[in-house]
């Protein structure tokens, strides 16, 4: 059967307090597995007007209604109002979706902190920062954490050797086309990436004449017609978890319509000869209804 993997970024203390049990419970409704990534320490949100001044920002945030999305309190996390501690004020959420029987693992210790600066930090800085997020991840869950996906798709050569180093079975910090062991700058990092294939409801919304009206829609008719290793989906809890919630049960039934098993991403990387996956160079690059550049598939190495 054709697999479409279902990859849950949840950003915020919002997400994770409300998106997230949303998400749960629409998903057991629909018989579809997913994979959840946690924000695991403190939510500074705020911190993000800094990206005001990047090129682009002004278009995607008036583009995606952020404040609708996020709420006045997210954005002012961090800043006005203090961080609230994602991991420990939300454990039991994050607990209850392990034993609603999903796949959990890391999608950072701070949020804003690893999308905004690892690209150009060093190997200690990225150290420290993971291990904060393992940690946090054993602290909650009991055992050690085995996957990672990585914040705003963002990384640097040293996080990658991390994946290898921390023993994860694979990361997903990549866009792409399909899986792939990475390379950079033929360093070979022996960790699969998985990469998000299809593109995201914010990365489309009120684009190109895409509205919240005709979005699943558009999003079906790439999924049409499955490459051979099947697509990885990328949602947030903030946005599908909330007022996209009626898009993406539009998406479920029509993946499941086309024939799709909606699995985990460990499903999906089951599913799949790993012995057999290509060497591909991540190398940074812009993806449309994006702002900056994220780590992505590059060429065959």
């Amino acid at each position: 059967m054709k697999q479409l993997a279902l990859k849950i970024d949840v950003d915020t203390y919002r997400g994770t307090r409300e998106g997230v049990p949303r998400l749960v419970e629409t998903l057991q409704r629909h018989n579809a597995q997913a994979t959840f990534f946690f924000s695991l320490g403190p939510d500074h949100t705020g911190r993000a007007i800094k990206r005001v001044f990047r090129p682009g920002f002004i278009g995607k945030v008036s583009r995606t209604s952020v404040v609708e999305h996020y709420g006045i309190k997210t954005l002012l996390y961090g800043t006005l109002l203090p961080a609230p501690d994602i991991g420990m004020k939300c454990a039991d959420v994050m607990r209850g979706v392990r034993d609603a029987g999903f796949e959990t693992g890391i999608h950072c210790y701070d949020h804003i902190r690893w999308q905004d600066y690892v690209a150009n930090k060093d190997a200690e800085w990225t150290r420290q920062e993971l291990q904060r997020a393992v940690d946090r991840y054993a602290e909650i869950f009991g055992v050690a954490p085995h996957a990672h996906a990585a914040a705003g798709w963002q990384t640097n050569r040293h996080a990658l050797r991390l994946m290898q180093r921390f023993g994860f079975e694979y990361s997903s910090d990549t866009r792409g086309t399909h899986p792939f062991i990475p390379t950079w700058q033929a360093e070979i990092i022996a960790c699969p990436q998985l990469p998000t294939t299809l593109p995201t409801l914010d990365e489309l919304m009120n684009r190109d004449g895409i509205t919240r009206d005709n979005i699943a829609q558009y999003i079906l008719q790439l999924t049409e017609k499955p490459p051979a290793t099947g697509h990885v989906f990328t949602l947030h809890a903030e946005l599908e978890g909330g007022k996209l919630l009626p898009v993406f049960e539009q998406l479920l039934q029509g993946w499941q319509a086309q024939g799709y098993e909606l699995v985990s991403l460990r499903q999906y990387l089951q599913g799949l000869k790993t012995g057999s996956f290509p060497r591909h160079e991540v190398v940074m690059r812009e993806v449309e209804g994006r702002v900056g550049t994220l780590a992505s598939q590059g060429d065959k190495s």
